[in-house]
């Protein structure tokens, strides 16, 4: 699923189109030989780069940018050389002009090169190289007229520059060489030698970035800082992208930041952040983004991509919950989707606000973007809204014909037809959206939506029905709990004993509720000192409003049409219901305090727990101390049950309540809420949570198990692994595979890059 179809500008094209830029400033800085000492800045811009033989053994780039920003950044020079040479540092085929005044040796200048791009009309070469000699020899006055010819020609010399300037550089080598072995003594001028240096590390270096050999890139680069320059920008975003995808965003933003800090082409400006917005994350874009400088006409330079940036990070934010939008681009991007009303630009917003768990928004976003055009991202998102307001029916409808399209929008449209199923008093559905969801379902093998036909089912008093869909669901998922419940609770009302006594024999030891089918009721006292719920069960209770039963569709009525997604947990409608034996007539409001009490655990006995809240409340009106403790306690397990977690919090400080029950229901609410948190892959949450219930008591080895895999999907591989090892000794098979899942994807301990 495409959420963020963008683009480049235009300006970023134009210049990756133009590949290597060939004028060249003055070097930016020093970066130090492989075996040197520490780099050391160079001037007030100092690109700083260098490598130690540390970093060799370790492995790590040659290349590490300082952290340090250039000095003159708030007004930076112009003159972005290299140290100049002193007259000893001159080139050997230069001579010595007579000396002045003062004693110092003035150098004559060797300017062929300057003459021979400015005969060749090559502007830009021209002022690289007027640039680069003035660096060198700061008394240097450029010529009048660079065209005129110079005192003495080398036809020769012209036909080797001409090699160079059309990139033939090896060929260019070899008539340098076939000179020197044709005359004794002759020296290639040093500025023909040293752009030819250049221009094949600058070859060497692109073709190592086309290829996407990042540590050969910044080899490249550290052994040749001259490439590092302002008239070098494609290199010097090279070399940002090799830091950016070798692990270091932090080098790959000072980078970034030379560029910004010392090079004026605005185009190259601009192309510079776009580029920088692909690789780093918001928080350095915001750093890069704060060099922004106004333009000729009074408008800030980034302007025009800020709307595309702004589409980047509503994008990256929409992928990844933690990332945080700055608030001026989140403001933007929502005027740019009110504004132009793109489809897209709504489609980010609906995701960004799925990520955050603001359905409402979301909600908003996805009905714009399908008004514009209903795509399958766009009808997704806005069924998943749906589903979290509570209007699966909706949502089913918007994404049947969208279930194909993905692994995501079928599993949405599962999700979608369970709750459907699941809602609360169940609604007579049409039989041609029965038998959809039910093909879909036995396509899929979708054991969530299987059960909840089971329930719904059950709900219509059609038992064999019911019968049948628990236990197709537990074909396709064995150990399903809430569908082996369930069974057994149509078998106990087909008085199929036999088949209740093997489910109890088959789950007894794992499922309490199932070892209590067909038991005689319990004593309140019983009941209240059992509170349940290792992961609370929302209940569907039955509805007698019904006067018409929807035609119901068996498993058998439909056909596989192809090979399964696995099966799915939907949390939103995980149920164990049934129809119970305590009288509904009763209003618990009419009943006295103790009656109204043992209606509620009459009730939940049943499972029934929305009408035991009824009770519990009943009680807790007309009840004395005692009573209230005990409706107030069993209201709070009512509720955790129908997997209102606030809810029960809220119950149980309605009234005091001795400690062990006190504790029972803050450990219940805890472990629930751990649970929910690791569900809605809130990881740090969940472990927060699992910590302050083991405060209250033993962790079991399920939780620990849950703390093992928040763990690993943090990242954190050395406490999933010890926790993993603790719960595996048990013999826990999840422990088992949790263990093997961090230890092979534990990083080697070897030495870390830069």
């Amino acid at each position: 699923m495409n959420k963020k179809p963008l683009l480049l500008s235009a300006a970023v094209l134009a210049l990756c189109a133009a590949g290597i830029f060939q004028s060249r400033d003055a070097l930016l800085g020093h970066v130090s030989a492989v075996h040197s000492a520490p780099m050391q800045a160079v001037g007030t811009h100092a690109f700083a780069a260098g490598m130690n033989n540390a970093d060799v053994q370790k492995g790590d780039s040659p290349l590490s940018l300082g952290t340090r920003e250039p000095q003159s950044r708030a007004a930076p020079s112009t003159n972005l050389a290299q140290t100049p040479r002193t007259p000893q540092q001159a080139p050997q085929n230069t001579t010595s002009a007579p000396q002045t005044g003062t004693g110092d040796a003035a150098p004559v200048v060797d300017e062929s090169a300057l003459r021979y791009f400015a005969t060749r009309g090559d502007t830009a070469r021209l002022q690289a190289e007027i640039a680069r000699l003035r660096a060198l020899y700061p008394n240097w006055t450029p010529p009048a007229d660079p065209t005129a010819a110079a005192p003495t020609g080398d036809p020769q010399l012209d036909g080797i520059w001409q090699l160079y300037a059309t990139g033939r550089y090896s060929e260019a080598r070899k008539a340098i060489a076939d000179r020197q072995a044709a005359e004794a003594g002759w020296q290639p001028p040093a500025n023909l030698t040293e752009m030819l240096d250049l221009a094949e590390a600058r070859q060497r270096l692109v073709n190592a970035s086309d290829l996407k050999q990042y540590n050969a890139v910044l080899g490249v680069a550290a052994e040749n800082p001259g490439l590092l320059t302002c008239s070098e920008v494609d290199v010097l975003w090279r070399v940002a992208e090799a830091f950016a995808r070798t692990e270091k965003p932090a080098r790959a933003r000072d980078a970034y930041g030379y560029v910004l800090t010392n090079c004026q082409n605005p185009a190259e400006r601009l192309a510079t952040v776009q580029k920088a917005s692909t690789l780093l994350p918001i928080e350095m874009m915001e750093d890069l983004l704060s060099r922004e400088k106004p333009g000729p006409d009074g408008q800030l330079e980034f302007e025009p991509v800020k709307d595309d940036l702004a589409r980047q990070f509503v994008a990256k934010a929409g992928e990844d919950p933690k990332v945080t939008v700055p608030p001026a681009y989140l403001s933007r991007m929502e005027r740019l989707a009110e504004t132009n009303k793109l489809a897209s630009d709504a489609l980010l917003l609906g995701w960004y606000n799925v990520g955050r768990e603001k359905m409402d928004d979301a909600e908003k976003w996805f009905r714009r973007a399908r008004d514009v055009e209903d795509s399958a991202s766009a009808s997704e998102g806005l069924a998943l809204a749906l589903v979290a307001r509570g209007e699966p029916r909706e949502a089913e409808d918007i994404m049947f014909k969208w279930r194909n399209s993905s692994d995501g929008a079928r599993a949405t449209y599962l999700a979608a037809a369970a709750n459907l199923l699941a809602l609360d008093p169940p609604v007579a559905l049409e039989p041609d959206i029965l038998q959809r969801i039910a093909t879909e379902t036995v396509a899929q093998k979708d054991a969530a939506t299987a059960q909840e036909f089971g329930w719904y089912s059950r709900a219509f008093q059609q038992p064999q029905m019911a019968q049948q869909w628990f236990s197709t669901a537990l074909q396709w998922k064995p150990e399903d709990e809430p569908s082996a419940y369930g069974l057994a609770l149509t078998y106990q009302e087909l008085n199929n004993l036999a088949e209740v006594r093997r489910l109890q024999g088959q789950w007894g030891n794992q499922s309490q509720r199932i070892l209590e089918i067909g038991r005689p009721t319990a004593q309140a006292g019983a009941i209240a000192a059992a509170p349940a719920v290792t992961t609370p069960v929302p209940v569907q209770p039955q509805s007698r409003a019904m006067t018409t039963a929807p035609r119901m569709v068996s498993p058998q009525a439909t056909t596989v049409a192809y090979e399964p997604s696995p099966p799915r947990q939907t949390g939103a409608v995980r149920g164990a219901r049934q129809s119970g034996r305590c009288s509904v007539s009763l209003n618990p409001d009419a009943l006295s305090a103790q009656s109204a009490l043992q209606q509620g655990w009459c009730l939940m006995e049943a499972n029934r727990p929305a009408e035991a809240v009824k009770a519990f409340s009943a009680a807790l009106k007309n009840g004395g101390s005692t009573v209230r403790s005990d409706a107030a306690y069993g209201q709070s397990l009512a509720y955790l049950r129908m997997g209102l977690t606030d809810n029960a919090a809220v119950s149980a400080t309605k009234s005091s309540m001795d400690r062990q029950k006190a504790t029972e229901l803050q450990v219940a609410i805890l472990t629930d809420r751990a649970l929910a948190a690791y569900e809605s892959k809130h990881y740090e949450e969940a472990l927060i949570l699992l910590d302050q219930r083991a405060r209250y008591a033993t962790e079991r080895i399920d939780l620990m198990v849950i703390r093992g895999y928040a763990y690993l999907n943090m990242k954190r591989y050395g406490e999933a692994v010890q926790v993993f090892e603790a719960s595996a000794a048990t013999g826990n098979a999840d422990a088992i595979r949790g263990l093997a899942t961090a230890q092979n994807a534990r990083p080697s301990r070897g030495p870390q890059g830069g």
